[in-house]
Parts: structure tokens; sequence; C-alpha cells
């Protein structure tokens, strides 16, 4: 027998049971308030996996390309399939290009192709189940006779004991593609936390009976529930940060609640997630000052013994309080102005912000930054600015004081050698700031010592006593010591010559060659050189500006003409007693052999000597013709000849 709460709630779920909505176009059937989605099928997006539904679910064959008879696929696009047949169907029913959907092409017989298991149900509950649904065939398709789809969507206990049951009836075609949502309401077993939903497919396959589902949402439904901040209905509250005020909110709730639970909530994120507000389940809710941000509240509801469950409570209304951002400040206060020069007041810039400047003698200003281009005595008084965005205003005042200007003077700049320094000097003021510090002894001092490396521009600032300041500049110029490089050493053959590749670097340096013989012209830093033997040259650079000499030398390697003499005489007269090779004492690598007719080696001679006295193993040769060989080294070519021994 049934308590007079629960024949209370029977009576209000046959009233809401009454008005089931059959293809309709709308986003919500529920006449009264909805809670949040238990059960949300999206079949995903590009940014989840892909693939077929659970086991279990359809009795149809997942594909990943177009789907025949008796298949389905999960895409967000339909492009290229049966062509003048499917619309193009380009993302869900959200308009979200990336959005999945069930894309189906019914099997050839009527049958259930959907069959889920929802849980997490509260029970003796009303749930409004919805989805969305469309036909994908063209109206010109099959000679405009095309099979229409005709679903029953069934919600009954895992016992099959049918909750409610309810018909699409032939799902139009139309030009375009078209998505209509389908729902209903039923009432769950006081004890039943799960039920099945059963989607049946009533038209038989062939041409047509081609569709597309989505978004198939359980969500509990219940009486009108109603929240507002201040008796403010539009929804949309907006307040500047630094002018907030308590907002009080009420809610009420229609009839059909026996021993209701309220609970006020807070999302932070537009809305994606709602967090309970700690201690607040009154019927009214006084909202504190926040920082800037987006905040949404609503208040949920439930009976007392499904409360703890948030699948059983429903919503209100969104009220959605934005709190902008109070313009920013200026940071000066007081300012200072110094007679002669410019006062800059500047204000912090943002996204529309608009700014009004008042002051004395009918100072006026819109923009963001003011200046006084020579500020005078008479410029002192009080500065107010005004700055206003989005209709948050925020103002400000401040005093300007007006002193004696600096007046900075600097000595003269110079030159010095590399190395060396000056020093520097200024004066007009009580503090001094030298910039750049480096080379300097003291950057904080009227008169440093600077000995910079390159020449530098240096700037002094000077701070007289009221904290005015001017500045000034003074050049150093730094001559550079002389360097010079006077080339790589060179080798060259006899009577050969050869170019210097000499440089010299600084500042005003005068160079010259020591010493000017076998030189074209010692006045260039390429002289053409044609040094008779091994030769040193030495190239000096000379500061004309006294900052010293350098110098470096090169040597010019020069190698003799090889002249051996075609006979000799190594009878022990005196005269032509060995063979001499001339010119060979140049070439310390050269290897020198001798032969005689039969090929037979009777000199060799690898030293730096190669002086052959007629001898083969300490006795004399026969007089005859030999013949040598002589490899010079340095990568210069053999050569060969004969030679006569006469006694």
């Amino acid at each position: 027998m049934l308590s007079a709460p629960s024949i209370k709630m029977k009576k209000i779920c046959l009233v809401v049971l009454s008005q089931v909505f059959l293809l309709q176009l709308r986003a919500q059937l529920c006449t009264g308030s909805l809670g949040d989605p238990v059960v949300h099928i999206t079949f995903g997006n590009d940014n989840t996996p892909n693939g077929p539904l659970k086991a279990g679910v359809t009795n149809m064959t997942y594909v990943t390309g177009c789907p025949n008879d008796g298949s389905y696929t999960i895409t967000n696009l339909s492009f290229g399939c049966f062509s003048n047949t499917w619309h193009l169907l380009a993302g869900d029913h959200t308009g979200d290009v990336g959005g999945r959907y069930m894309l189906i092409n019914a099997s050839l017989e009527p049958s259930d192709f959907y069959v889920d298991t929802v849980s997490g149900l509260c029970g003796n509950t009303v749930y409004e189940f919805a989805t969305w649904a469309g036909n994908v065939l063209r109206p010109s398709a099959c000679n405009g006779a095309g099979i229409k789809p005709n679903l029953t969507f069934r919600i009954e206990t895992v016992t099959g004991t049918i909750l409610q049951e309810f018909s699409s009836g032939d799902i139009p075609n139309s030009s375009a593609k078209e998505w209509h949502q389908y729902g209903t309401f039923f009432v769950t077993p006081a004890t039943a936390a799960t039920v099945v939903l059963r989607i049946r497919n009533n038209s038989k396959g062939g041409c047509g009976n081609d569709l597309m589902l989505d978004d198939i949402t359980f969500r509990p439904c219940g009486p009108k529930v109603s929240a507002y901040a201040d008796n403010d209905t539009t929804g949309y509250i907006d307040v500047c940060e630094n002018d907030q005020k308590d907002f009080h909110f009420a809610a009420s709730y229609s009839a059909g609640f026996t021993d209701p639970v309220l609970q006020w909530q807070i999302s932070k994120d537009s809305g994606k997630t709602w967090a309970d507000i700690a201690g607040e389940q009154g019927t009214g809710f006084t909202r504190k000052p926040t920082k800037a941000g987006l905040y949404k509240y609503r208040v949920s509801i439930a009976e007392r013994a499904n409360f703890a469950s948030t699948s059983c409570r429903i919503a209100s209304n969104i009220t959605a309080i934005t709190v902008n951002p109070a313009p920013s400040l200026p940071t000066f206060n007081p300012v200072l102005g110094c007679t002669g020069t410019p006062t800059r007041m500047d204000a912090p810039e943002g996204s529309d912000y608009t700014y009004q400047w008042t002051g004395p003698h009918q100072f006026s200003s819109t923009q963001p930054s003011v200046v006084i281009p020579s500020t005078q005595y008479s410029d002192s008084g009080l500065y107010r600015i005004v700055i206003s965005v989005l209709g948050c205003v925020q103002t400000d005042t401040f005093y300007l004081h007006v002193a004696p200007g600096a007046k900075a003077t600097v000595g003269a700049g110079g030159s010095i050698c590399e190395g060396t320094g000056i020093t520097l000097s200024a004066s007009g003021g009580a503090g001094y700031a030298w910039t750049p510090v480096a080379g300097l002894s003291d950057a904080h001092i009227a008169n440093p010592f600077a000995s910079p490396v390159d020449t530098t521009v240096y700037k002094v600032v000077v701070t007289n006593q009221y904290g005015c300041k001017d500045s000034a500049q003074v050049i150093l110029n730094v001559w550079k010591k002389p360097t010079v490089n006077a080339g790589p050493d060179q080798r060259i053959f006899e009577d050969e010559s050869t170019s210097l590749h000499g440089s010299v670097g600084g500042t005003s340096v005068d160079y010259s060659w020591t010493p000017v013989v076998y030189m074209t012209n010692s006045n260039s830093l390429t002289p053409v050189v044609r040094p008779p033997d091994n030769f040193t040259y030495t190239l000096t650079g000379t500061s004309e500006l006294g900052c010293g000499v350098a110098t470096d030398d090169v040597v010019i390697k020069v190698y003799k003409k090889i002249k051996p003499p075609n006979a000799f005489s190594p009878n022990g007269d005196g005269v032509n007693d060995t063979w001499v090779i001339s010119g060979l004492d140049t070439y310390p690598e050269s290897l020198v052999r001798v032969f005689d007719r039969g090929g037979h080696i009777v000199f060799q001679s690898v030293s730096t000597e190669k002086i052959w006295d007629g001898t083969y193993k300490g006795k004399p040769v026969p007089v005859a013709t030999y013949y040598y060989t002589i490899n010079p080294g340095t990568g210069q070519p053999a050569m060969s000849g004969w030679v006569l021994v006469i006694r």
C-alpha cells in the first residue's frame, strides 16, 4: 500500500507523463526544471578515441567507411557516401564540425538496433529521456519513394517491465540535413536504479531507411525551480570589482516536493562543472563581493531521501554575474616637476580604457599620458585623473610639486692611447651617475678616471638637492696601438720572385720594410721581393700619435738551382778530386745515387754533404761513365744524368 507522499508523487508523475512530446525541434522536453544529465552519449569528437560501440549495444556491424545495409559507423562526415543519395553530413547536431554521431544503414528487417543499460538513476524519480535523430536520405533519392526510418523508443526495467514507450513515426526527409529531437518521460520504480533503453527501427531495409543518431540523454525532471538575485530575472548581471555589493538570491519551487533539500551551487568555468557552496541550503543565499571573473549561480533540489545523489537533483535557472576588473591607477603620488624641463604623467593603459585629466589653469586631457613641455612654478597644484572601462571607474588625485631644475655640465672630451686613461669631469648637482660603467674607476662621482677599450660616449645624469635631474655627455676617443703582421714565411727558387703579404692595424699607423734590398716597392704592404739567398724582412708599424711601435718578421727560403758537374778526376792532385753538386746544399732532404753501367749503386748519400770521392767500398772505381739520379725532395721533380770519372 502506498503512503500519502508516494500517492502524491505518483499523481505528479502522471501529470508530467501526460505531456509526452514527439518530433520536437527544441532542446528541452521537460516543462518543469531539469537536472544535469545522468547519461549523455555524444559518440565523441576529434579529441576522443574512435571505434565501435561497446559489445552488446547494437546488432549491426561496425565499419570505418560508408555503411551498407545492416552496418553503421561513428563519424563526423559522410562525404562521398552514396553520392546524390545521402546528404553531406558534416558535424553533429550541435554544429560542432568535429563532433561525431552514429550513422546507420538499417537492416533489411525491423530490429532492435540499439539496446543499452542505463545505471545510476534514483528510485521513484521522473526522468526525461531525449535523443536527436534525422533522415539522411535526399527527397529525390529512390525516385522520391525512399523508405523513411520509423523508430520506437522503449524504457524498461532490467526484468522487462515497460516503463514508457513511444514512436517517432516516419522521420521525414528534407532538402537539407535536419535533426529532430524525440523524447519522453518515465518514472523509475522505488527500488530501481537501472533501466534499459531499447531503440527499434520498425521500417524494413532497401532503398532508404538510413538515419543518424546523436546526443542520448537521461536527466531528472521535476517541478519548476527558480532562483534570482535581487529579483533580477535577466540572468545576467555586470558589476565592477571596486564597486560591488552583496547580492541576495532567493529560490522558489512549485508544488510537487514532499521533503525537499536545496543546495546553492557555483560554477567558475562557464557552467562546465558545478560545486556545492558549503553551508548554503536555505531558500536564500547572500553572495559576497569577489575578485574579477565570471561566476554562475543556481540552486539544486531533491527529496531528502535522494539528495545525496546528484543524479536525483534538478536545478534552477542560472544567474551569471560578471565582475569586471577595475582599471588600474597611476602609482605616483606626489609628482616632482622641475623648471624648464618636461613633466610626464603616465596612466596605465588597457583595452577600452577612457581617461579624463584635469588640473590647474584649466588643464585637461583625454590621453593616457600627458606632458607639460616646459614646467614652470605656476604648474604646481592638484591634478585629478578619472579612468573608466566597461562602466567601472577609478579616480585618483595627486599634487605636482615644482622645484628648480638641474643643469649638468661636463668637461671637454679627449683622445687617449689604448691602455691608458683620462679623468672625466662633471658639475651641476649633488649626485652623479655615469654610463656605461665599463672602464670607469667609479660611476657615481663627479670626476671618475676613464680607461675604455674603445671609443666611448659617456653620459652623466646629474641630480640636484631637490631631486631634479639633467644629463650631458662627452666623447672619449681611443687610439688603437699599432699591430703588424709580416705574413707567412715563404719558399722560392733561385731567380724567382714572390709577393709579401703584410698587414697593419691601429689608429694612424705608419709602416716600413727593412731592409729594402731585392724589393720592388718598399712603400707597399705587398711588395715583390727576389732575394738571391735565404732572407728575412721586417715590417715595422709606428703610431703617428705616439701610441708605440710594433714589428714582425717574414723569412724567405731560397732554393738554389742544382748544377751537377759531368766529370771529375779523383787522382789526388788536389784538383777536381771530388764530385760536388752546386746548389744541392739548399735541399737538406735530397737523395743522390750513382750507378755503374750494370745498374749497381756505387754511391748514395742522404746527408747534407752529398760529395763523392770516386770510390766504392773504400776502393777507387774504374775510369768510366757513371749515371746518377737526384731527388731534391720538397715536392720537386727528380733529375738524372751522367758523370765521367777520369784518373
